[in-house]
């Protein structure tokens, strides 16, 4: 079975009337649904893709055609990381220790993403031990994506790197989304970018825009929550509509994911796509 392809007309949200294109996160969104059945609740809520974080527990034979039977592409998975309360807990990328594992779940999620049809994975970075320097961990980083992004030659698949907040990810190996950006210019491959989480970025280092408008030319993916809550667009501190303006202006042509907790069931708080989409 051949992964679904849609064009980029094709390929947003029909609550949002503007070119941005918004995909369903189906960790977090459809959760009163089993994983399963949220590749239909997304569709019928007018998504046209979806990503979630770990496929790695479903044959991919059965999600590719859960993607066909609901007309979705997939747009993002992300490399394995170990258990809750594992040193893999946020991926193995920045871990000295553990090379073998880490080059062992690029090979995986490579896998995953070819059959799916899926163009991004996201590098998960990792938390560093107390015993790792950071000098040590972010090293290893560096060399690990670079690794990666070989790895992918001859395929579409593009890796990703992002930084994420130490609140809700303590000792993760990235400070700032710059210092992401970074490391994608010093590797300067193309099977390397940079994915836009706005939540993380407002809750580290915020002036959300003018970082979109300066890290642009490496920005490959996009992914929102609203903070402080992590939550849907309109229901915390971001004002939405000048990210999603900016956004516009700088003809953003790439998918949005969703990766946010509703507050409510996930359709009755869809409407910030109405309001916001335009």
């Amino acid at each position: 079975m051949t992964p679904p392809q849609l064009s980029p007309a094709d390929g947003f949200a029909t609550r949002g009337p503007s070119s941005l294109r918004f995909d369903a996160n189906l960790k977090w969104l459809f959760t009163e649904l089993p994983f399963e059945e949220r590749f239909d609740a997304a569709a019928r809520e007018g998504f046209r893709g979806v990503e979630y974080s770990s496929p790695y527990d479903h044959n991919p034979n059965r999600l590719l055609a859960r993607l066909h039977d609901a007309g979705l592409v997939q747009v993002l998975i992300n490399t394995p990381s170990g258990a809750p309360g594992t040193v893999g807990r946020s991926g193995y990328a920045c871990l000295p220790d553990h090379v073998d594992d880490f080059r062992e779940g690029i090979r995986r999620a490579l896998e995953y993403a070819t059959a799916l049809g899926s163009p991004y994975i996201h590098l998960m970075g990792g938390a560093r031990p107390d015993h790792v320097r950071w000098d040590r961990a972010y090293a290893q980083f560096v060399a690990n994506a670079a690794w990666a992004a070989e790895q992918a030659a001859g395929t579409d698949v593009t890796f990703l790197l992002e930084a994420q907040n130490r609140r809700d990810a303590p000792g993760f190996v990235l400070d700032s989304i710059e210092q992401a950006a970074s490391i994608v210019e010093a590797v300067n491959n193309p099977h390397l970018g940079l994915m836009f989480d706005v939540y993380h970025c407002q809750v580290t280092q915020g002036d959300v825009v003018t970082r979109i408008r300066a890290l642009f030319p490496l920005i490959r993916h996009v992914q929102i929550a609203d903070p402080p809550l992590r939550s849907e667009p309109g229901s915390g501190e971001i004002n939405w509509q000048n990210v999603f303006d900016e956004l516009i202006t700088l003809q953003y042509s790439g998918w949005i994911g969703c990766e946010y907790r509703p507050l409510n069931e996930t359709a009755t708080g869809l409407s910030w796509m109405k309001q916001y989409g335009s």
